[in-house]
């Protein structure tokens, strides 16, 4: 997702056990929702991302203009990334609250206030986030994040995870950091990078690939990427976005392969009572678990993060995914990448991003 010129690699692997592969067969993880207790008898879930077992539902609400900006756009690419009480039935708040649909957007919307996610304690839920997030290599200090409380954005996605990040160091991200991080208004978006494509474009990246038993190794990053954000404080019911840098879009086998490792992925996550996302660029990745999901393949991710430099977001104008796929709240956009910003005299390079759809729980 972030800039790699000057990132180090996690050279570390993770093990890859023996697993049983459920191949094409009935996915009994979509379910497991309905095995967490905060789903009584008569709730509802006004997110619609408990009804794991279908990605489409009502049309979606048309996106917003673009942000005013005086940086400089992106070239239009397909990514090549830089890195209560319990009988209480309400929902836990949304900022800011989603618009009704309507047949067109409005001409000339402004761009919204800028406003710290409203604090919740009800957790029996997904905390969704709609608005403006940034992704930055390494987890900023506590006083950038400050200094920035005037900027857009209101959500940051952070690198927690997997053999395949750039940033090994990462001296800020402490379950103090994202405690005080989640205190100041700010949503979290957890990031893992784990074994790439076999056919990866990126020439770093290919130290990191799958192996040849897809499954298996998805499986048991799955298991690292829970074990992982559980050290961190970042609870069940959280999204954990899996990072596939963009491949050949043209190697059948390699997209095999890669698809088999994201469905375990997804699936080990899933079981232990997190939602499985997905980042990857609109070119390979993407596309490719898309139509996964039009021909009824199982054990695909639940939140979809898609990469399309075009400079403007378009959470549901993009052609590589169907309009009626991946709602509601289950869509990013990163639309712009490596763009140096400066907010109240501290500078980061960051990726930017549209975003609605789920952030973390913290602990």
């Amino acid at each position: 997702m972030t800039t790699a010129s000057h990132m180090e690699p996690d050279a570390l692997p993770v093990a890859a056990p023996r697993a049983a592969d459920p191949g094409d067969g009935p996915d009994t993880s979509d379910s497991l929702f309905s095995r967490l207790p905060f789903l009584f008898s008569g709730h509802t879930d006004p997110t619609g991302l408990l009804n794991l077992t279908g990605l489409t539902g009502r049309p979606p609400r048309p996106d917003r203009p673009a942000p005013t900006t005086n940086q400089p756009t992106q070239p239009d690419q397909t990514s090549q990334p830089s890195q209560t009480s319990p009988t209480n039935p309400t929902p836990p708040p949304t900022y800011p609250p989603p618009s009704q649909p309507t047949a067109t957007p409005p001409p000339s919307q402004p761009t919204p206030t800028p406003q710290p996610l409203q604090p919740t304690t009800d957790q029996r839920t997904p905390r969704v986030f709609d608005g403006w997030a940034l992704d930055t290599c390494n987890a900023p200090s506590q006083e950038t994040l400050r200094a920035w409380q005037d900027a857009k954005y209101r959500a940051i996605g952070v690198y927690f995870g997997g053999r395949g990040r750039y940033c090994r160091q990462q001296p800020n991200l402490t379950p103090d950091w994202l405690r005080a991080t989640d205190r100041l208004g700010w949503g979290v978006l957890p990031v893992y990078v784990g074994s790439q494509p076999p056919c990866v474009v990126g020439k770093h990246r290919r130290r990191f690939t799958i192996g040849d038993h897809p499954w298996e190794q998805g499986v048991a990053e799955g298991r690292d990427a829970v074990r992982s954000a559980r050290r961190l404080g970042i609870a069940p019911v959280s999204p954990l976005y899996l990072d596939i840098e963009a491949y050949r879009p043209g190697a059948t086998a390699c997209g095999r392969t890669t698809l088999r490792y994201i469905r375990a992925w997804s699936r080990e996550v899933r079981r232990h009572g997190y939602l499985a996302g997905f980042y990857g660029s609109t070119g390979s990745g993407v596309r490719q678990v898309d139509r996964a999901r039009a021909a009824g393949v199982p054990d695909l991710p639940t939140v979809m993060w898609f990469a399309r430099w075009s400079g403007r977001p378009a959470l549901y104008g993009e052609a590589a995914l169907s309009r009626r796929a991946w709602h509601p709240h289950r869509r990013i956009h990163q639309y712009a990448g490596n763009v140096r910003e400066t907010h109240g005299g501290h500078a980061l390079k960051i990726d930017r991003n549209r975003v609605d759809a789920p952030v973390a729980w913290i602990r």
